[in-house]
């Protein structure tokens, strides 16, 4: 595999992402030595056409997580951009946020940052995010990155003696951020003394959430776990969407009585959390609860999520807080572009949330960030406890739905977008009498099936009636896949909707249904 198709093939949305180590059976290692040096290069292309500086002008900070990896890979980029005059900042370990905050900070000053990190994937995977004072790259751009890296043009300028690298402790300035906010919040002296807070980072970057902010401020964090940087990940996997992660930071909640747990994914850009009965705030109830914290100083405002969001939720968000509910598309960055894009057009928009934990307020950056996340709902447990109360009060009024099943059904045809995009359009057009009857075989009654409009992402359909629930088939975003979630307010429903879309799937060829 030539080096090009190589780069193209690490491109992962915004970021970049591909195989760093060998020892998966079955996994050849994509992100190379040589592969790393000529994206440093392309990025290096971009960023100078981009800001207009010179290489010996730019000022880059790196940082990465506690990947196996990591150390190499930084080493790597480090040689390469001082080779090219660029002044480097090494900032170690650390967050995903806290490296596009390295171009916001006055004691960094940063022109751009790249952060080595491969979110919450198995520990020989690892990647690059790049940040300028502008945020996250976008889609487009990462195209470009590895374009110029292919190209090798236009030529860099080299210098004839490497300067080092800076060592700058980014998490240090970060967490007296954090802590500042806290203490804008609820006061300067030992705003947290109290309460009982259990920190996950699942062995990634984020245990200085806990060290460095949370027990300086007089919390007590002595219930958390999986603080130490590891990067073979030996207790749970560091992503909040994984259920043995919320299980296990659940139970440390429920064994130490503690008032609040949250968890955070490898690079901390998401979290989740845990209330006082030692319930998980996960998914939708994540959603919610973000929500309930703009909505006060923010009436009326436009929430964006994900496609995947439960009925139940639009209700929690419209009847319950007073909002507007935008459920767009998966992704990060096109919940983070919708909000931005909204608030261009005159709509207010304070926050774009995804299910899996991604959290973008206004206020901040509109970057997503999880320690930042964790900050606003440790402040309002704080608040809560002082009154006697609970974090779980605030998502109270949120209804579960009683059955929920994801399943992904893979493409086995080669080119598998044209057949995702003509497997969903021939969807839509089924939703008619076709499903109406087998909606009512499968439920043995009479059901009304309709298209939900508008619809950002895939199809979504309602089922009301003998069966009361909804499905969204749509494309991943990467890979030769349909996700499909199936959700119902009764017991029995998700089945009857799937027994419904076999009958649609019987007909179609080219994906592999057995899943469902």
């Amino acid at each position: 595999m030539g080096l090009g198709k190589g780069l193209a093939a690490l491109r992962n949305g915004s970021d970049i992402r591909g195989v760093a180590l060998e020892g998966v059976p079955g996994e050849e290692v994509n992100l190379t030595s040589e592969a790393v040096r000529s994206l440093t290069q392309g990025f290096l292309r971009w960023l100078v056409a981009r800001s207009g500086k010179a290489c010996d002008q730019l000022v880059v900070a790196l940082g990465r997580d506690s990947r196996l990896s990591g150390p190499s890979i930084v080493a790597i980029v480090a040689d390469e951009l001082l080779a090219h005059g660029v002044t480097v900042i090494d900032c170690g370990i650390a967050t995903t946020p806290a490296m596009f905050m390295s171009c916001v900070f006055d004691e960094v000053s940063a022109d751009a940052s790249v952060m080595v990190t491969a979110s919450h994937l198995p520990w020989n995977r690892n990647g690059l995010k790049f940040f300028t004072a502008d945020g996250g790259v976008e889609s487009s751009d990462i195209v470009e990155i590895t374009e110029l890296a292919e190209a090798g043009e236009p030529e860099l300028s080299a210098v004839a003696e490497k300067a080092e690298a800076q060592q700058f402790d980014l998490i240090d300035l970060y967490a007296a951020h954090l802590r500042s906010l806290i203490c804008e919040q609820l006061g300067e002296v030992d705003p947290l003394a109290g309460l009982s807070i259990v920190v996950d980072a699942g062995n990634g970057a984020g245990g200085f959430y806990a060290t460095k902010v949370l027990a300086p401020l007089g919390a007590d964090v002595s219930a958390s776990q999986f603080l130490e940087p590891d990067g073979h990940f030996p207790n749970h996997v560091p992503n909040p969407e994984n259920a043995e992660a919320m299980e296990s930071i659940t139970q440390a909640v429920k064994a130490a009585g503690a008032d609040l747990g949250i968890i955070f994914d490898t690079d901390v850009d998401r979290s989740s959390a845990v209330d006082e009965n030692a319930r998980e705030i996960n998914r939708n109830a994540i959603v919610a609860l973000a929500a309930t914290l703009v909505a006060q100083n923010h009436p009326g405002t436009t929430v964006v999520t994900d496609s995947v969001t439960s009925d139940e939720l639009t209700k929690f968000l419209e009847e319950d807080l007073g909002l507007h509910h935008l459920r767009y598309r998966r992704g990060y960055r096109n919940v983070i572009n919708k909000m931005v894009e909204l608030n261009a057009e005159g709509v207010d928009c304070q926050l774009a949330i995804e299910t899996s934990g991604h959290a973008a307020f206004l206020d901040n950056y509109a970057l997503d960030d999880g320690a930042y996340l964790g900050t606003l709902i440790v402040c309002a447990a704080a608040r809560l406890k002082r009154e006697g109360r609970g974090i779980s009060e605030l998502v109270a009024g949120l209804k579960e739905p009683a059955e929920s099943r994801e399943v992904r059904m893979h493409i086995t045809d080669e080119d598998f977008h044209a057949k995702g995009a003509q497997v969903l359009e021939a969807c839509e057009a089924w939703v008619g009498d076709a499903a109406r009857d087998a909606a009512a075989e499968a439920s043995g009654g009479a059901v009304a099936v309709t298209v939900v409009k508008p619809s950002y992402e895939g199809v979504r359909v309602n089922f009301s009636g003998a069966v009361n629930g909804w499905f969204l088939l749509r494309m991943s975003l990467h890979d030769p896949i349909l996700p499909l979630n199936i959700e119902s307010s009764e017991l029995g429903g998700v089945e009857a909707i799937a027994a419904t879309l076999r009958t649609f799937f019987a007909t179609v060829e080219g994906v592999d249904s057995s899943a469902l």
